[in-house]
């Protein structure tokens, strides 16, 4: 039996033109555009088709821009018949997750992540901070490393444990940067700096975890329709109270993906689709399991090959 999952990326995905396609051919698409420019206040949607880059990757730009294009596209899903037995997103892509599990309203989702981003730049100014792939070296001798780099002054820790052989690091410039030194010389086969614009999912967000707890009080959320793999502990969630827990302790705890992608597989999901720019987490799950059905949805033609394999589960 086909059970299927919607996945949704994080930052370091945002392209400039994303969403295009869809914005341009269907009413519906745009009217995500439009909403988020109305509810914003200022022009995302300008921002998502004409860039420049440098400031889409802004933070509390890309959070808001990427949860978008991932609605839009989990709408066309639906509206074609396809619904997810399960939701989970990387990161900001799991509010993605719970706009289309029906915790959070769309408008709603776009104004909580532009706040998420706004706090998060102001725990940790843009260039203070920063974040780097660790690929090839176990997690116990990557977290003896960070921790004797933190014990020194110099804030990092794993942040995202992605996929065998890939963890994200996350902390100071200067933290970020002796550890990519220490880990290479430790036996690490790549330390890879990511395009994004501060430290995520590490000590150094819980000041901006404090002000986004405050901003969930003060917004609808309801229990999930559909079940949520959360980040913090890789569990199915549908309770609202305990998903706005989770949120404000996912801004500062480490995104176990790898976990979350075998907890879906336990729970018998067959097909994963992954709504939103690139492919990152197609490629992140057949790391994880070479045997799991992964279709990336980002363009018309994606979408296409994603309705027509659907006409064959059952």
């Amino acid at each position: 039996m086909t059970k299927v999952a919607f996945i949704f990326p994080g930052q370091g995905s945002q392209t400039v033109g994303m969403g295009k396609q869809f914005a341009e051919t269907d009413e519906k698409s745009k009217q995500f555009l439009e909403q988020a420019d109305q509810v914003l206040g200022f022009q995302l949607s300008r921002l998502i088709m004409e860039g420049p880059q440098e400031e889409l990757t802004l933070t509390y730009h890309a959070q808001p821009a990427l949860l978008t294009v991932g609605s839009m596209i989990a709408a066309r899903l639906a509206e074609a018949g396809i619904t997810p037995d399960y939701t989970a997103g990387h990161s900001l892509g799991e509010y993605t997750a719970l706009v289309a599990s029906g915790v959070l309203s769309f408008e709603d989702g776009v104004s909580v992540v532009h706040q998420r981003g706004l706090y998060m730049n102001e725990a940790v100014p843009a260039g203070e901070g920063a974040m780097a792939a660790i690929l090839g070296l176990d997690g116990e001798k990557l977290k003896e490393v960070t921790d004797g780099i933190t014990e020194s002054g110099f804030a990092v820790q794993p942040a995202n444990l992605n996929c065998p052989g890939q963890i994200v690091i996350s902390g100071t410039k200067e933290g970020v940067e002796q550890a990519c030194v220490q880990l290479k010389e430790a036996g690490a086969k790549r330390a890879i700096p990511l395009d994004v614009s501060g430290p995520f999912h590490s000590s150094l967000m819980k000041p901006a975890a404090e002000k986004l707890g405050n901003t969930l009080d003060a917004v609808e959320m309801k229990d999930a329709s559909i079940p949520v793999i959360a980040n913090v502990n890789a569990t199915a969630v549908t309770d609202s109270s305990e998903i706005k827990g989770l949120l404000v302790e996912q801004l500062y705890s480490p995104v176990l993906w790898e976990d979350s992608v075998r907890q879906l597989l336990e729970l018998g999901v067959t097909h994963f689709i992954e709504c939103g720019p690139g492919k990152v987490l197609s490629g992140l799950i057949k790391k994880i399991d070479r045997s799991a059905t992964v279709l990336p949805v980002y363009d018309e033609e994606t979408l296409q090959t994603v309705i027509e394999a659907s006409k064959g589960w059952s």
